[in-house]
């Protein structure tokens, strides 16, 4: 039983990784300042024994005794991250200093969430772990991306400087229940406009790739990660690609929409092909996705509802 602490706890990825470690019989202290995060997410969780939800931001210090410490907390979709997007960038580096400083004191154990967009447009797939990417510091993700590389430099610097346990996931694109319906993302962007017969929005040709994986999948790579003895970079995703267009069939079919394809033009930056290679999560976490995209976007489906639908998308 570890006390553990999640800073977005009560965001998308942070509130299922919460109930997991809870289900695994830890103590959970989950911080979150609610920009993104919804109280929903938790609200099962906050009459647990060993549950504790403190309202904060960790742009701001806080003093825990924790022994392990999983931050978790930043935007991760494109109308978040780009509506405030000083905030992002204080959110990804001031957060995650305060974050390895907590880490420093208590000597504990630290996973950094990184994300995919460290690659940037890759100039290579798959991606592993050892390229460096291709990302536009100027651009108009630069906020997300860079201050997410950052974040890395960062806890790379402390776990050689002060010989601290550090670990650094990168998250591909997760689907699954909870997520935030209006924010941006591609398979939320499908899944709204399939349910409500509206025009599916294809950027570009739609032949541009990612892969996606079912948030339980996610969740099991990253505890697998932490638990582990490996202090090191490590790829967390679904390796299955296809295309956006590939995608927007799959969801048409699921959901017996009437929707019609509709392209607009590519945004600035967007990448073109995203794929993880895992070879490093197989080895040495024992570790690989295990829910197909058929199963997790019906999973995802079951948990929307009409009026959901409707107030989520309607800012």
């Amino acid at each position: 039983m570890k006390r553990t602490l999640v800073t977005g706890g009560a965001g998308f990825l942070g509130s299922f990784l919460c109930e997991k470690l809870l289900d695994q019989g830890h103590e959970v202290i989950a911080l979150d300042n609610f920009y993104t995060g919804s109280r929903k997410n938790i609200s099962h969780l906050l009459d647990h024994p060993f549950f504790e939800l403190i309202r904060h931001d960790i742009v701001e210090p806080i003093l825990l005794e924790v022994e392990w410490i999983f931050n978790m907390a930043c935007p991760a979709s494109p109308i978040h991250y780009q509506y405030n997007p000083v905030k992002t960038v204080k959110t990804s580096e001031m957060g995650a200093i305060n974050m390895l400083g907590l880490a420093k004191r208590f000597r504990a154990r630290i996973m950094q969430a990184s994300t995919s967009e460290v690659y940037g447009d890759p100039l290579v797939t798959p991606q592993t772990e050892e390229y460096w990417g291709n990302v536009n510091p100027n651009g108009e993700r630069s906020m997300y991306d860079e201050a997410k590389r950052f974040a890395e430099a960062a806890t790379a610097t402390y776990a050689r400087t002060y010989d601290i346990k550090t670990k650094i996931v990168r998250i591909f694109n997760t689907y699954g229940p909870r997520m935030q319906l209006n924010d941006g993302r591609v398979v939320t962007n499908l899944i709204v406009q399939a349910l409500n017969n509206e025009d599916i929005t294809i950027y570009g040709d739609g032949s541009q790739t990612s892969s996606f994986s079912y948030v339980d999948d996610t969740v099991s790579g990253i505890l697998a990660l932490m638990k582990s003895d490996k202090y090191d970079v490590f790829n967390i995703g679904n390796p299955n690609e296809m295309s956006i267009k590939e995608l927007s069939s799959v969801i048409l079919r699921l959901t017996d929409s009437k929707s019609k394809l509709v392209y607009e033009d590519l945004p600035n930056d967007d990448p073109k092909q995203r794929r993880p290679d895992i070879t490093k999560a197989k080895e040495h976490l024992n570790w690989e996705p295990k829910v197909d995209l058929d199963c997790g976007l019906k999973l995802s489906l079951i948990h929307i509802s009409e009026p959901t639908r409707q107030a989520e998308i309607s800012y």
